[in-house]
């Protein structure tokens, strides 16, 4: 974006170009970052949502079907159609609930831990390269912007999430 943009009052103001070469960047920014996981899911025959179900569930072993429909926003049927192929392929393991035996508890198997670590460095070595490149004053702000343009039911599930509660 821009350096030229004027501040007062302690307000931004940008201009709508500005913000539109923003959104670009943001378009063009997230297919990097897809990039390489795509090319590693295509060998599975899995998309997006494969990815972000081995995420979440990697980054809170045991969590209930619910708890992934809330934090993916996704349909339950969406969910559902994920949800089966990972587990007829062996990546997930659904477990009945201790407490509440209508729940299932979703767990990564070993192999779905190996897949997730594949996918996880080709971002984390991107986004590792990226931060290092902007500094850390400009990850401060980019980690703030991302936080001001979730919704507040996003944001509780990030924060609840970063908190490991979720």
């Amino acid at each position: 974006m821009d350096d030229n943009a004027g501040t007062g009052g302690g307000l931004l103001f940008l201009t709508d170009e500005q913000l539109r070469r923003g959104i670009e960047a943001m378009f063009f920014a997230y297919r990097g970052f897809t990039a390489d996981p795509d090319r590693i899911l295509a060998q599975y025959d899995y998309g997006r949502a494969h990815h972000r179900a081995i995420h979440f569930v990697n980054r809170s072993p045991g969590t209930t079907v619910g708890n992934l429909l809330s934090t993916l926003g996704v349909t339950k049927q969406s969910l559902n159609r994920v949800l089966r192929t990972l587990l007829n392929d062996g990546l997930i393991e659904a477990r009945v609930g201790k407490l509440d035996k209508r729940e299932r508890n979703l767990w990564l198997t070993e192999k779905g831990i190996e897949l997730e670590r594949k996918l996880s460095d080709a971002q984390t070595a991107r986004m590792r390269m990226a931060y290092r490149t902007a500094g850390p004053d400009a990850v401060a702000g980019f980690r703030r912007v991302l936080e001001a343009m979730m919704d507040e039911d996003q944001r509780r599930n990030f924060v609840a999430l970063r908190e490991g509660n979720a």
